[in-house]
């Protein structure tokens, strides 16, 4: 396991093998032979009125065409999905499950509460995310794909 799978400190838990099919899925992705999705921790800036994080440096914002930001209610999944050929990269303020399916193996993420974690999933990589907390989440994505309304780059797979 590398660095880059999960911030320091974090142990990653055991991981999980469950397959279920893909619906409606060609067989194309886009993926590297060794496709690997990176989390980090995202330095945030706190005071008296609130905190404040950078999801992407300047440099890496040049390759983005789209951005999201999505609030979800307490113990309500986002996600469920793959993306064929889109590079994802998502900011999420815990308290957070995050669950992640890489070639076929199951992994779960706990974002401790107010805590941000920045992953970049690379396409192949199912990915959901669950609000632990009693008030909203906030996810920030961006994406190296424009949005496309009839979801030709997104697969649903509902894993969490």
């Amino acid at each position: 396991m590398s660095a880059a799978d999960h911030p320091p400190g974090r142990k990653r838990p055991p991981s999980r093998r469950r397959t279920r099919a893909v619906h409606g899925y060609n067989g194309e992705m886009d993926t590297p032979n060794k496709s690997q999705v990176t989390v980090q921790a995202v330095k945030t800036h706190r005071d008296a009125r609130g905190s404040l994080f950078e999801p992407l440096t300047d440099a890496e914002l040049v390759d983005q065409k789209n951005v999201h930001v999505v609030l979800t209610q307490p113990n309500e999944v986002r996600g469920n999905h793959v993306h064929r050929t889109a590079v994802e990269t998502t900011s999420v303020v815990g308290p957070c499950l995050i669950r992640l399916k890489e070639a076929g193996e199951i992994r779960d993420l706990e974002v401790p509460a107010g805590e941000t974690w920045r992953l970049t999933i690379p396409p192949g990589v199912v990915h959901a995310f669950r609000n632990t907390g009693d008030s909203m989440m906030v996810l920030v994505s961006f994406s190296t794909n424009l949005h496309d309304p009839m979801g030709a780059d997104t697969l649903r797979e509902q894993i969490l």
